[in-house]
Protein backbone atom coordinates (compact mmCIF):
# COMPACT_ATOMS: atom_id res chain seq x y z
CA UNK A 1 0.00 0.00 0.00
CA UNK A 2 2.97 2.57 1.03
CA UNK A 3 4.64 1.68 -2.96
CA UNK A 4 1.11 2.48 -4.34
CA UNK A 5 0.50 5.65 -2.22
CA UNK A 6 4.57 6.82 -3.55
CA UNK A 7 3.63 5.98 -6.94
CA UNK A 8 0.04 7.82 -6.90
CA UNK A 9 1.61 10.64 -5.61
CA UNK A 10 4.68 10.54 -8.06
CA UNK A 11 2.62 10.51 -10.97
CA UNK A 12 0.47 12.99 -10.40
CA UNK A 13 2.79 15.69 -9.03
CA UNK A 14 5.00 15.08 -11.91
CA UNK A 15 2.14 15.41 -14.23
CA UNK A 16 1.38 18.75 -12.67
CA UNK A 17 5.03 20.17 -11.97
CA UNK A 18 5.93 19.62 -15.58
CA UNK A 19 3.46 21.00 -17.39
CA UNK A 20 5.44 24.12 -18.63
CA UNK A 21 7.62 21.58 -20.44
CA UNK A 22 4.57 19.98 -22.05
CA UNK A 23 3.23 23.37 -23.49
CA UNK A 24 7.40 23.40 -24.72
CA UNK A 25 6.74 20.59 -26.78
CA UNK A 26 3.54 21.32 -27.99
CA UNK A 27 5.14 24.34 -29.58
CA UNK A 28 8.04 22.26 -30.85
CA UNK A 29 5.54 19.86 -32.17
CA UNK A 30 4.70 22.87 -34.68
CA UNK A 31 8.20 23.68 -36.04
CA UNK A 32 9.72 20.14 -35.86
CA UNK A 33 7.52 17.04 -34.71
CA UNK A 34 10.45 14.23 -34.57
CA UNK A 35 12.36 16.61 -32.20
CA UNK A 36 9.49 17.17 -30.63
CA UNK A 37 8.45 13.19 -30.15
CA UNK A 38 12.71 12.85 -29.10
CA UNK A 39 12.41 15.36 -26.27
CA UNK A 40 9.21 13.99 -24.87
CA UNK A 41 10.20 10.27 -25.39
CA UNK A 42 13.50 11.24 -23.32
CA UNK A 43 11.38 12.42 -20.84
CA UNK A 44 9.00 10.29 -20.66
CA UNK A 45 11.20 7.29 -20.40
CA UNK A 46 13.24 8.62 -17.75
CA UNK A 47 9.91 9.29 -15.72
CA UNK A 48 9.00 5.61 -16.28
CA UNK A 49 12.24 4.53 -14.87
CA UNK A 50 11.50 6.23 -11.54
CA UNK A 51 7.93 4.47 -11.76
CA UNK A 52 9.37 1.48 -12.03
CA UNK A 53 11.74 1.84 -8.95
CA UNK A 54 9.07 2.87 -6.83
CA UNK A 55 7.41 -0.10 -7.64
CA UNK A 56 10.15 -2.35 -7.47
CA UNK A 57 10.09 -4.12 -10.59
CA UNK A 58 12.82 -5.88 -12.75
CA UNK A 59 12.72 -6.36 -16.24
CA UNK A 60 14.52 -9.26 -18.25
CA UNK A 61 14.99 -7.98 -21.70
CA UNK A 62 15.62 -10.70 -24.92
CA UNK A 63 16.17 -9.88 -28.18
CA UNK A 64 17.32 -6.64 -27.69
CA UNK A 65 19.48 -7.01 -30.73
CA UNK A 66 16.92 -7.63 -32.63
CA UNK A 67 16.14 -4.01 -32.09
CA UNK A 68 19.77 -2.71 -33.00
CA UNK A 69 19.56 -4.23 -36.01
CA UNK A 70 17.25 -1.81 -37.39
CA UNK A 71 18.67 1.44 -38.05
CA UNK A 72 18.01 4.62 -35.33
CA UNK A 73 15.95 6.78 -38.07
CA UNK A 74 13.77 3.34 -38.93
CA UNK A 75 10.49 3.38 -37.20
CA UNK A 76 9.31 0.22 -35.67
CA UNK A 77 5.97 -1.18 -35.28
CA UNK A 78 6.05 -2.93 -32.22
CA UNK A 79 3.07 -6.00 -32.07
CA UNK A 80 2.34 -7.02 -28.27
CA UNK A 81 -0.03 -9.09 -26.11
CA UNK A 82 -1.74 -6.47 -23.46
CA UNK A 83 -2.30 -7.42 -20.16
CA UNK A 84 -1.09 -4.21 -18.31
CA UNK A 85 -0.82 -0.43 -17.85
CA UNK A 86 2.93 -1.31 -17.62
CA UNK A 87 3.17 -2.82 -20.49
CA UNK A 88 3.40 1.03 -22.23
CA UNK A 89 5.72 1.83 -18.94
CA UNK A 90 8.26 -0.85 -19.32
CA UNK A 91 8.03 -1.12 -23.10
CA UNK A 92 9.20 3.02 -23.12
CA UNK A 93 12.04 1.57 -20.79
CA UNK A 94 13.89 -0.51 -23.10
CA UNK A 95 12.89 1.09 -26.67
CA UNK A 96 16.03 2.59 -28.01
CA UNK A 97 13.84 4.99 -30.34
CA UNK A 98 11.32 7.51 -30.12
CA UNK A 99 8.27 5.67 -29.48
CA UNK A 100 4.08 6.31 -29.12
CA UNK A 101 0.91 3.95 -29.17
CA UNK A 102 -2.17 3.81 -30.59
CA UNK A 103 -4.58 4.37 -27.67
CA UNK A 104 -8.45 3.94 -27.26
CA UNK A 105 -10.25 7.09 -27.88
CA UNK A 106 -11.67 7.02 -24.71
CA UNK A 107 -8.20 7.56 -23.51
CA UNK A 108 -8.38 11.62 -24.69
CA UNK A 109 -10.88 12.51 -22.54
CA UNK A 110 -8.38 11.71 -19.56
CA UNK A 111 -7.28 14.95 -18.11
CA UNK A 112 -3.26 16.10 -18.03
CA UNK A 113 -1.99 12.71 -18.60
CA UNK A 114 -3.60 12.29 -22.69
CA UNK A 115 -1.47 15.74 -22.95
CA UNK A 116 1.72 13.62 -22.58
CA UNK A 117 0.79 10.90 -24.47
CA UNK A 118 0.12 12.59 -27.38
CA UNK A 119 3.01 14.35 -26.90
CA UNK A 120 4.88 11.43 -27.55
CA UNK A 121 3.12 10.90 -31.05
CA UNK A 122 0.32 8.88 -29.84
CA UNK A 123 -2.73 8.24 -31.72
CA UNK A 124 -6.20 7.67 -30.54
CA UNK A 125 -8.21 5.25 -32.22
CA UNK A 126 -12.43 5.26 -32.54
CA UNK A 127 -12.90 1.56 -33.33
CA UNK A 128 -16.70 2.18 -33.64
CA UNK A 129 -16.22 4.56 -36.31
CA UNK A 130 -14.66 2.84 -39.48
CA UNK A 131 -14.07 6.47 -41.10
CA UNK A 132 -12.25 7.80 -38.03
CA UNK A 133 -10.39 4.87 -37.47
CA UNK A 134 -9.01 4.87 -40.63
CA UNK A 135 -7.76 8.52 -40.88
CA UNK A 136 -6.13 7.47 -37.32
CA UNK A 137 -4.41 5.00 -39.56
CA UNK A 138 -3.18 6.70 -42.13
CA UNK A 139 -1.85 9.29 -39.49
CA UNK A 140 0.11 6.56 -38.24
CA UNK A 141 1.57 5.72 -41.42
CA UNK A 142 2.74 9.38 -41.74
CA UNK A 143 4.57 9.12 -38.56
CA UNK A 144 6.42 6.21 -39.10
CA UNK A 145 7.51 7.58 -42.55
CA UNK A 146 8.99 10.17 -40.38
CA UNK A 147 10.80 7.98 -38.20
CA UNK A 148 8.54 7.50 -35.01
CA UNK A 149 7.60 3.99 -33.93
CA UNK A 150 4.21 3.24 -33.19
CA UNK A 151 2.99 0.56 -30.24
CA UNK A 152 0.06 -1.61 -31.19
CA UNK A 153 -1.86 -4.06 -28.98
CA UNK A 154 -4.20 -6.07 -31.50
CA UNK A 155 -5.87 -7.56 -28.66
CA UNK A 156 -7.88 -4.37 -28.29
CA UNK A 157 -7.93 -4.37 -24.93
CA UNK A 158 -6.20 -5.84 -21.72
CA UNK A 159 -6.14 -9.28 -20.86
CA UNK A 160 -5.40 -11.45 -17.70
CA UNK A 161 -5.65 -14.79 -19.32
CA UNK A 162 -3.29 -17.31 -20.97
CA UNK A 163 -4.69 -17.23 -23.98
CA UNK A 164 -4.38 -14.02 -25.81
CA UNK A 165 -7.67 -12.64 -27.61
CA UNK A 166 -8.53 -12.52 -31.31
CA UNK A 167 -6.40 -9.84 -33.29
CA UNK A 168 -8.04 -6.64 -34.75
CA UNK A 169 -5.03 -6.26 -37.98
CA UNK A 170 -5.85 -3.23 -39.52
CA UNK A 171 -3.31 -1.25 -38.21
CA UNK A 172 -0.60 -3.69 -39.93
CA UNK A 173 -1.03 -1.51 -42.75
CA UNK A 174 1.07 1.83 -40.89
CA UNK A 175 4.23 -0.75 -41.43
CA UNK A 176 3.36 -1.99 -44.79
CA UNK A 177 2.45 1.52 -46.31
CA UNK A 178 5.69 3.12 -44.45
CA UNK A 179 8.10 0.79 -45.61
CA UNK A 180 8.60 -0.31 -41.52
CA UNK A 181 9.38 -3.27 -40.41
CA UNK A 182 7.31 -4.98 -37.32
CA UNK A 183 9.10 -6.24 -33.83
CA UNK A 184 6.72 -8.85 -31.83
CA UNK A 185 6.58 -7.70 -28.27
CA UNK A 186 5.96 -10.62 -25.76
CA UNK A 187 5.89 -9.30 -22.02
CA UNK A 188 5.05 -11.50 -19.37
CA UNK A 189 4.39 -10.68 -15.46
CA UNK A 190 3.27 -7.00 -15.48
CA UNK A 191 -0.09 -7.50 -14.79
CA UNK A 192 1.49 -8.39 -10.80
CA UNK A 193 2.60 -5.24 -10.54
CA UNK A 194 -0.55 -4.00 -9.99
CA UNK A 195 -3.82 -5.15 -11.90
CA UNK A 196 -3.84 -8.52 -9.99
CA UNK A 197 -3.14 -7.34 -6.48
CA UNK A 198 -6.47 -7.24 -4.21
CA UNK A 199 -6.84 -5.03 -2.54
CA UNK A 200 -4.98 -2.61 -4.76
CA UNK A 201 -1.40 -2.24 -4.12
CA UNK A 202 2.50 -2.10 -6.28
CA UNK A 203 4.26 -5.39 -5.78
CA UNK A 204 7.46 -6.28 -6.51
CA UNK A 205 8.08 -8.76 -9.09
CA UNK A 206 10.04 -9.56 -12.63
CA UNK A 207 8.50 -9.23 -16.05
CA UNK A 208 10.25 -10.87 -18.89
CA UNK A 209 10.25 -8.75 -22.01
CA UNK A 210 10.95 -10.12 -25.19
CA UNK A 211 11.77 -9.08 -29.17
CA UNK A 212 11.18 -10.76 -32.35
CA UNK A 213 13.05 -10.54 -35.76
CA UNK A 214 12.26 -7.78 -37.19
CA UNK A 215 10.15 -8.43 -40.42
CA UNK A 216 9.44 -6.38 -43.72
CA UNK A 217 5.63 -6.72 -44.86
CA UNK A 218 6.46 -4.42 -47.81
CA UNK A 219 9.03 -7.12 -49.15
CA UNK A 220 6.80 -9.85 -49.01
CA UNK A 221 4.53 -11.06 -51.67
CA UNK A 222 0.99 -10.43 -51.19
CA UNK A 223 0.23 -14.14 -50.13
CA UNK A 224 3.37 -14.55 -47.92
CA UNK A 225 2.21 -11.32 -45.94
CA UNK A 226 -1.25 -12.65 -45.56
CA UNK A 227 0.35 -15.29 -44.08
CA UNK A 228 2.46 -13.99 -41.77
CA UNK A 229 -0.31 -11.42 -40.73
CA UNK A 230 -2.63 -14.49 -40.01
CA UNK A 231 0.62 -16.41 -38.24
CA UNK A 232 1.78 -13.50 -35.73
CA UNK A 233 -0.37 -14.78 -32.99
CA UNK A 234 0.78 -17.84 -32.99
CA UNK A 235 4.63 -16.68 -33.10
CA UNK A 236 3.43 -14.17 -29.81
CA UNK A 237 1.61 -17.03 -28.08
CA UNK A 238 5.10 -18.79 -28.44
CA UNK A 239 6.94 -16.03 -27.48
CA UNK A 240 5.15 -16.00 -24.46
CA UNK A 241 4.77 -19.58 -23.42
CA UNK A 242 8.59 -20.05 -23.33
CA UNK A 243 8.56 -17.37 -20.67
CA UNK A 244 7.16 -20.05 -18.12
Amino acid sequence: MVRLFIGFAYLILSVIICLPYHLYLWLLSKKDKYKSWYKSWIFVRRFFKGLLLISGTKVEVRGMENLSAVPQDKGILFIGNHRSYFDIVILHTIVDRPLGFIAKKEFKSVPLFSWWVADLGSLFLDRKNIRKGLETINQGTEYMKMGLSLGLYPEGTRNHADEMLPFKTGGYRMAEKSNSPMVLVAMTGADDIFEKNKPAALKKTKVIVEFSEAFYPHEMESKERKEFYNSAPAKLQEMLDSHK
